[in-house]
């Protein structure tokens, strides 16, 4: 990933974790995702009010919060002052396991090689079978509709904004027209613009003197994989034949719904 894309997606937050901007991205009929209108993230907890200043400017107007109960109790999020708050919970606890500590991870990877990876694969093959999820994308969707007037902008967000943020950002580029390549790339994006983020909690481990293998599990924790989109895609293919079909059958999502979002979210 170049530079240049990464500044282009990335906003200038100093105190969280993966804030990136969606507008830019061009569909298959040549229209492009509108700008200041659909943002994805980490967590809001850590942000300083320089951040929160920021994203009311920017035009926050809805977030979006995927994670579990437990996960907002721990850090509840701090709300741009103009936003209205909207809890969603993929799932009903931290299956990423990214709200845990490192001595948490620690105790349960230790000694077992790859079974981060693999466990990572099995998140995303729920996210697309089980049937709370279904319904939690489904009223995401109903969310990114309500939201229709232009510089006003919906931020959606779990705790490291890579997994359950990152499958929401694939449905809702799919369903705008975004060619699966570009996709793909967005969605691989984490592990550049989420580095610092990631390679500081590595180097925490390294300190502690954490074996290679649990160093690797807990990177494949941290990290976004082809292969943890590969399963989604795969389940996705299993339950419905492909995404477009999916966005129907799994997310209830109709023919007029997504006209509805593209004429809300893509330029003319």
């Amino acid at each position: 990933m170049t530079t240049e894309v990464t500044d282009l997606r990335a906003l200038p937050i100093t105190s969280g974790s993966n804030f990136r901007e969606l507008g830019g991205y061009q569909t298959i009929n040549g229209q492009h995702i509108k700008y200041h209108k659909v943002l994805r993230s980490g967590r809001l907890a850590p942000l300083n009010q320089h951040d929160l200043t920021y994203l009311d400017n920017y035009g926050v107007r809805i977030d979006v919060d995927l994670r579990s109960a437990d996960e907002v109790k721990q850090a509840p999020d701090k709300v741009p002052t103009n936003a209205t708050y909207k809890y969603l919970p993929v799932f009903d606890y931290d299956q990423t396991q990214n709200s845990q500590t490192l001595q948490q991870l620690e105790l349960e990877y230790q000694g077992n090689p790859n079974h981060g990876h693999e466990h990572m694969k099995t998140v995303y093959h729920n996210m697309i079978a089980d049937p709370h999820a279904k319904q939690i994308y489904h009223q995401f969707f109903e969310l990114l509709l309500s939201n229709s007037a232009d510089g006003a902008a919906t931020l959606f967000h779990c705790t490291a904004g890579k997994d359950r943020t990152g499958m929401a950002a694939v449905f809702f580029m799919t369903a705008l027209g975004v060619d699966a390549k570009t996709i793909k790339t967005d969605y691989l994006l984490t592990n550049t613009i989420a580095a610092p983020h990631i390679n500081a909690r590595l180097n925490e481990l390294k300190t502690q003197h954490a074996s290679a293998d649990t160093i690797a599990n807990i990177r494949s924790l941290l990290s976004v994989h082809a292969d943890y989109l590969a399963t989604a895609l795969k389940q996705v293919k299993q339950e419905s034949g492909d995404l477009n079909n999916y966005l129907h059958e799994g997310l209830q999502l109709t023919d007029h719904d997504l006209q509805d979002l593209r004429k809300i979210y893509l330029t003319d």
